[in-house]
Formats: C-alpha cells, structure tokens, sequence
C-alpha cells in the first residue's frame, strides 16, 4: 500500500509516495537523500537521526514518515544562512573543535538549532542535560558544551564573553618531552 506524503524538507515542497510503516529516517536519508540523518541505533537512543518537524527536535528514528505529512521538516543541509555560509552553530562547531568524526554532529546540532532557537540563555549544566540524548563517542562533549555556548551568546548578541578556544599544544614542545 502506497501513501502520499506531502511536507516541505528544508524549504522545498515534496510529494513522494511512501509505505505508511516507513520511518521519517527512511524517508530523509533513503530516499530523498539526506545523509546528515544518520542511522545510529534505530531506538531513539543516540540522536543521530534528529531533525526538527515544525521547529521541534525529533528522533527520526521513531517518527513514521506519515506523521509528518503536511508539516515542515528541517535537516542539516537546510540550515545554512541564505548566502550558503555556516550559520552561527555550525561556524561554532567549527571553530571550537566540536565535530571529530562527525556522525553525530548533525543530530546535536538540531537538538541545538530547535534550544537556540527561543533565545534563551542556558547554562552549562543546562546545556549538557541538552544533548544528554546524544550520543558522542570522539569529542568528550567539553568542546560541544563550548560550542553551544559560543553559538548561544552569538545568536543572543548578549555580549557574554566565551572562554578562548584551547590552543593545539605541540607535545614536542611541551615540558619534558624534549629529554
């Protein structure tokens, strides 16, 4: 049995037809091609399949596809400002040093487009219980807490001065190393 499914995914219309058992994951990354929405554990566990449905994060995983007909759905590749330069949470993930391998970068990245998004200011504590749903095996989450921060001030132009970005130390140059 085939399903309509009409939504708009990153500001464009789309009409496919779809199995209604099929996941929203399914739907973005099988077939309309979207491999920022990534197939982690397919429980809702680790967040790498997040995107926004009308502005709210979501584990795509678990959201069948028809859930979402008529609704607006936003991923990693529709978030860029509209110049295509890197809007200020992925400029911050950037500079910060909070992407490593990167798979699940763009689920937390959603998570924090959807947070950043109602202007208000987090605190760190409030910013780890944030992302707790995502799951980060490369980072040690310290430079995505920085990150979310910097981006949190920049979007909020609150004038809040972020911590330095921590130099790369050169472990030859470092005390010790050089017996």
């Amino acid at each position: 049995m085939v399903t309509v499914f009409n939504c708009v995914v990153n500001g464009k219309e789309v009409e496919i037809g779809i199995d209604p058992r099929e996941s929203l994951l399914d739907v973005l990354h099988d077939r309309l091609g979207l491999v920022s929405v990534k197939r982690g554990c397919e429980v809702g566990e680790c967040g790498a399949c997040t995107v926004l449905v009308d502005g709210r994060a979501i584990d795509s995983c678990l959201y069948l596809a028809i859930w979402a007909n008529g609704k607006e759905i936003l991923t990693v590749e529709g978030i860029n400002e509209n110049d295509g330069s890197l809007n200020a949470i992925q400029r911050a993930f950037v500079e910060r040093g909070a992407v490593q391998c990167g798979y699940c970068t763009p689920g937390i990245i959603m998570t924090c487009m959807e947070a950043l998004g109602s202007g208000r200011t987090y605190t760190r504590d409030e910013i780890r219980k944030l992302i707790s749903g995502h799951l980060c095996r490369c980072t040690g989450y310290e430079n995505i807490v920085l990150a979310v921060e910097q981006a949190m001030h920049e979007l909020n132009d609150d004038g809040i001065i972020v911590p330095e970005i921590n130099p790369v130390v050169d472990p030859v140059e470092t005390k010790g190393c050089n017996n």
